[in-house]
């Protein structure tokens, strides 16, 4: 019988020998075999990307991580899923993966700011030439394309600026191009958009935030084509990047209540910010809410829904202002690893920026970006009025 995602979710995952409700946490560096021949075979089998139930080494993982695995396969819709220690691993993994001496990556400008380091400071030093392109211009990102052109890397929406791109015209120009393509999809996870089924080779989500859900567990996935596949396991196997098996547990623990907490982040935003468009201390909300904008549209062509990351832009001649605003606010903790229960709030200053080529804020303009959490929204709403008084203009 076919299985909804929501009920999938609930269903996967169990541990039939032991008669758990969830799978056991297996920590292994040693696996037995019972013969040489056994264990040839077996290793094999693993190379030539046959289905197995356990591993050759534990370096690769265990049995815990191979549940995961086969979720998030059957989420993603992808032909397989690796798995990494933190959500910026898997964006390592995916690009070393594919990029050698000599090639160029395409990345547009918007990706998250370590995304920025490797790709213009490390890759550099392995002779591999970085290329920025506007993600509000298509035809920039045409003209950046080249012979030596390998990736195109995509951050949808933008980190922090939240760009939306028409993802259906990138791929189809690097299948037409021969090229590779990535896409960093954590904001909106493979319960809100699947890339893989969309065209894009790799796939890559911070398992630390909506995955997990309960900002406790450091983790990535990284979602191939089959296209790919080989690439990614030869350096993710002479690499040895490797999630543990209690990490992978709380992932599929989080994981289970990933469309309740998905579906309540969406409606809960939804309620903030039609409250935050009637304040005349913010001037522009980042988010896709008003049917009229390109980002609307483009965001409402291939998601299914939105989360609980937003930006809101302030016009104030006060910096200490601002930021009194945000460190007044009770119920939005000041920190990262978004994607939480709790609420987040953040000053983006050129730390959380990075080097932008395409993106300038504007004179006395303040940029704070926003997780909503799963919290009653009354009370948010409270929260947010209390503390925009302190803003002066």
């Amino acid at each position: 019988m076919k299985k909804s995602v929501k009920t999938f979710l609930k269903s996967a995952a169990k541990d039939h020998v032991a008669r758990s409700a969830n799978p056991a946490i297996v920590r292994a560096s040693t696996i037995y075999f019972k013969t040489m021949q056994e264990l040839r075979k077996h290793q094999k089998d693993i190379s030539t990307g046959k289905k197995v139930k356990y591993w050759d080494y534990g370096r690769q993982g265990s049995q815990t991580t191979i549940e995961l695995q086969n979720i998030l396969k059957e989420l993603e819709e992808a032909h397989e899923v690796f798995l990494t220690q933190t959500g910026f691993s898997a964006v390592a993994l995916a690009i070393m993966s594919v990029c050698r001496p000599g090639d160029e990556i395409v990345i547009s400008d918007c990706v998250y700011r370590p995304t920025q380091k490797l790709t213009s400071q490390l890759l550099k030093e392995f002779n591999i030439k970085t290329n920025w392109y506007d993600p509000n211009n298509f035809d920039d990102l045409k003209k950046k394309i080249t012979r030596k052109t390998k990736l195109i890397y995509v951050e949808n929406p933008g980190s922090n600026t939240f760009e939306f791109q028409d993802l259906g015209k990138i791929v189809a120009l690097a299948k037409r191009r021969n090229i590779y393509t990535a896409i960093d999809n954590t904001w909106g996870t493979a319960y809100f958009l699947k890339p893989i089924k969309l065209g894009f080779d790799l796939s890559i989500t911070s398992a630390t935030k909506y995955y997990s859900g309960h900002s406790d567990v450091m983790a990535g996935s990284l979602a191939v084509s089959k296209k790919i596949y080989k690439k990614v396991w030869w350096y993710n196997h002479v690499s040895g990047y490797r999630l543990s098996a209690d990490d992978a547990y709380l992932v599929i623990r989080g994981i289970r209540t990933l469309d309740l907490r998905m579906d309540k982040h969406h409606e809960n935003t939804l309620r903030i910010i039609k409250w935050l468009s009637k304040q005349k201390k913010i001037t522009k909300i980042l988010y896709p809410y008003k049917t009229s904008t390109k980002d609307y549209k483009l965001w409402k062509k291939y998601y299914s829904g939105a989360s609980g990351l937003l930006g809101i832009m302030i016009k104030s001649k006060s910096k200490s202002s601002v930021l009194k605003f945000v460190n007044s606010l009770e119920l939005f903790g000041i920190g990262y690893s978004w994607g939480g229960y709790s609420s987040l709030a953040v000053y983006n200053d050129s730390v959380e920026m990075g080097n932008r080529q395409f993106f300038k804020l504007e004179k006395n303009h303040h940029l704070i970006r926003l997780h909503i959490g799963l919290e009653d929204t009354n009370d948010l709403i409270n929260d947010l009025k209390k503390s925009l008084r302190f803003v002066k203009p």
